[in-house]
């Protein structure tokens, strides 16, 4: 078993310094700079309200059941970065390159991803046709918070699960 975590483990170090170190590029560093705001809580939290309080149906539903899905989501991430606090990668290899403020709270899973995820899928399933524009969306928000060095590539599916998840069981409950 634990070779099985260890190869894991270097495997998963291999790409986030690929992500983080190899593809660096003046561009890419403000374009993640600026989309990775859209898994934060502002973000998150006024996308969905706005659209909970002013959108027309369906897109006013879909509000709504993010909103929901969204505080759904964070009990789980709450609950895991308690029970299993890792480091962030910048606080772990030296060699990571971070950009203004990094976090400093646990990487596991990612809040951001989660975030993002767990609001998509309300707005696909009542417009499928914005899932061509969300879900690329969503995981480059997941891709960013990687390049950025705030998490490990597995931070980030982990909150892609939980986010796709919730959302995807709030869905299915309110309709």
């Amino acid at each position: 078993m634990s070779r099985v975590v260890h190869w894991l483990q270097h495997h998963e170090t291999r790409v986030f310094h690929f992500v983080n170190q190899r593809i660096q590029h003046f561009f890419l560093d403000h374009f993640f700079n600026k989309i990775t705001h859209l898994g934060g809580a502002t973000a998150s939290i006024a996308i969905s309200l706005c659209f909970a309080l002013f959108g027309q149906d369906p897109l006013r539903t879909a509000g709504i059941q993010a909103l929901l899905a969204l505080t759904i989501s964070h009990i789980p991430v709450a609950i895991i970065k308690k029970k299993y606090p890792r480091l962030r990668p910048y606080l772990v290899h030296p060699q990571t390159i971070t950009y203004k403020n990094p976090l400093t709270d646990h990487s596991f899973p990612s809040g951001h991803t989660t975030a993002i995820f767990s609001i998509i899928f309300p707005f696909v399933t009542a417009v499928p046709a914005l899932g061509l524009i969300l879900i690329p969306l969503a995981l480059i928000v997941g891709i960013s918070r990687i390049y950025l060095g705030l998490h490990y590539p597995s931070d980030c599916i982990v909150g892609c699960l939980i986010g796709t998840t919730a959302s995807l069981v709030t869905v299915a409950i309110w309709g």
